[in-house]
C-alpha cells in the first residue's frame, strides 16, 4: 500500500494526508517541527493509525522523535487513535481539552457514544479506541504556549463545535489549526459545511470561538477537513454567516415536524445550490453529515428552549 501524501506548508511545517475511508483530502495530520523532534497535531481515527504511520516515515520523521501529540477535540475522527499511537510514539506526551482526558484514558463512553451516532457503520470507520495510560496524556484549557522550532504553538479554548474544542496557533507561519471550529473546507473546493453534531453544540459559543481565532490574524487557516484555505481569514468571517443560515432553516423545519430525517431533508434541499459540483458535496458527508448536523441542531434548540413543548 502506497504511503499517504505529505503536503509542505512552509518552514518545514508539514500535511499528512491520512486517506480516511481509502479518500484523499478528507481528514489531515499536522506536523510541525521543535527544536528538538516534532510536534504531531490530530491523530485521525485508529482506522488511519497505519496511514499516519507511514506519512510520517515518509516525512523523514522518525517515531521517536515525535515529542508532543495534540487534538483539537476528543471526536473520534480527530482523537480516535490516539490510544494506538501509545506504543508506536513512545516517546510523546499526548495532550488534550481537560474535558476530554478522562475520556481518553477510559474510552468507554466514547465508544458508546459513537455507536449511538454511527450504528453499525461505527467500528468500521472508526475502529477499535483504546485507551491512553493516564501518566502519558496531560490536560489543556487554553492559554497553554509549546516552543516550536522558530516560534510557538499556542492553546486557544474554541468551544461551540464542542465543550472540549481547542485550536492551534503557530507563531512562526502566522497559522490557525481549525479542527471542526471553522467547520468543513475541502482542499479542491471553496465550500464551507457546518460542523454541528449533538451533543453540546453551543452557537454562542461557536462564534465567539470565531472571533478568538481571527484575532490571531493568521496568514493560514488550516483546516483538520482539509488543509490549507486560500481565502484565509476570510473563511472565519463567512462561516458565521453560513451556520446561521443553516440554524434558521433548520429550525423553521423543526417548529413544523422536530424530527432528524425531516431537519435534515431540510439542510440538504437550502444546501444544494450551493455547490459547483456534486463530488464535492458527497466527499464533505463522509466527514460531516446532514443527519447529525440535523441531530446536532435539535438537541441545541431542545436545550435553549426554541422549540415549544407539545402541551399533552
Amino acid at each position: 500500500m502506497p504511503a499517504p501524501s505529505v503536503q509542505e506548508l512552509g518552514q518545514n511545517r508539514l500535511l499528512v494526508d491520512l486517506d480516511f475511508r481509502d479518500t484523499e483530502g478528507l481528514i489531515a495530520s499536522y506536523l510541525l517541527p521543535e527544536t528538538e523532534g516534532w510536534t504531531l497535531l490530530e491523530t485521525g481515527p485508529e482506522t488511519c493509525h497505519d496511514a499516519l504511520l507511514r506519512g510520517i516515515e515518509r516525512a523523514g520523521v522518525g517515531a521517536e522523535e515525535i515529542r508532543h501529540v495534540f487534538v483539537t477535540h476528543i471526536h473520534l475522527d480527530h482523537a480516535g487513535g490516539m490510544g494506538a499511537l501509545v506504543d508506536a510514539l513512545p516517546r510523546a506526551t499526548f495532550l488534550a481539552h481537560s474535558i476530554g482526558v478522562p475520556h481518553m484514558v477510559d474510552p468507554t463512553r466514547l465508544v458508546a457514544s459513537a455507536r449511538r451516532a454511527w450504528g453499525a457503520t461505527s467500528d468500521a470507520l472508526w475502529g477499535s479506541i483504546g485507551p491512553v495510560p493516564a501518566d502519558r496524556i496531560r490536560g489543556l484549557d487554553g492559554g497553554e504556549v509549546f516552543p516550536l522550532k522558530d516560534g510557538e504553538l499556542r492553546v486557544l479554548a474554541t468551544p461551540g463545535h464542542a465543550k472540549h474544542h481547542l485550536a492551534f496557533f503557530d507563531t512562526r507561519i502566522r497559522g490557525i489549526f481549525t479542527g471542526d471550529g471553522a467547520g468543513v473546507r475541502l482542499a479542491d473546493s471553496s465550500h464551507l459545511r457546518p460542523a454541528v453534531p449533538p451533543p453540546d453544540l453551543d452557537l454562542d459559543q461557536l462564534f465567539a470561538s470565531l472571533e478568538t481565532m481571527r484575532r490571531t490574524d493568521p496568514r493560514l487557516v488550516l483546516f483538520s477537513h482539509f488543509g490549507p484555505s486560500p481565502d484565509g481569514v476570510v473563511d472565519l468571517t463567512r462561516y458565521r454567516t453560513i451556520v446561521e443560515e443553516w440554524r434558521d432553516v433548520a429550525l423553521a423545519a423543526a417548529r413544523e415536524r422536530p424530527e432528524v430525517d425531516f431537519v435534515e431533508q431540510a439542510l440538504r434541499e437550502h444546501d444544494l445550490p450551493t455547490y459547483a459540483r456534486a463530488s464535492v458535496r458527497d466527499r464533505e458527508s463522509l466527514v460531516s453529515g446532514y443527519s447529525l448536523a440535523a441531530a446536532g441542531f435539535l438537541r441545541y434548540f431542545e436545550t435553549h428552549a426554541l422549540l415549544s413543548r407539545d402541551p399533552r
